[in-house]
């Protein structure tokens, strides 16, 4: 069971919204990947997750006070989203090819890419998103 209090801290709340975000991002890449290149599928995962973060996000993450108007904080989550999606594939792709020379099955190195990606982008989008998307 998780202590009540751990909600009480946005920052713990990110983690957990974000990496069920993350997760989901994660997790959806495996079967595009069936279907398309590997740079398409982590871009087609990101928009997925984004999706889905933008409401986690909003109302339980930050709390949005609704001072704001919807439509612009739309506009900065793509904004920020989108800083956050070119660290995420820039790390992916350069982490498939630093990792490339290992002995491991191509679904493996592209995983574990991914995640690097997916860790190096959420720090980018958590700064953003309380600085910027939905600042009081």
């Amino acid at each position: 069971m998780i202590p009540v209090g751990l909600f009480s801290d946005p920052r713990m709340r990110f983690l957990l919204g974000g990496g069920s975000a993350a997760l989901l991002n994660w997790l959806v890449r495996f079967p595009l990947s069936q279907v398309m290149p590997f740079t398409p599928a982590v871009l087609a995962a990101l928009a997925i997750g984004m999706a889905y973060g933008f409401v986690i996000y909003r109302f339980w993450v930050f709390g949005s006070k609704g001072t704001r108007p919807l439509l612009l904080e739309i506009r900065d989550f793509l904004f920020v989203n989108a800083g956050g999606a070119v660290v995420t594939v820039v790390v992916a792709i350069g982490a498939k090819e630093a990792i490339s020379f290992l002995p491991l099955p191509a679904t493996a190195l592209e995983g574990a890419a991914h995640a690097l990606g997916i860790a190096a982008g959420a720090l980018v989008n958590y700064l953003g998103h309380k600085h910027v998307t939905f600042r009081a």
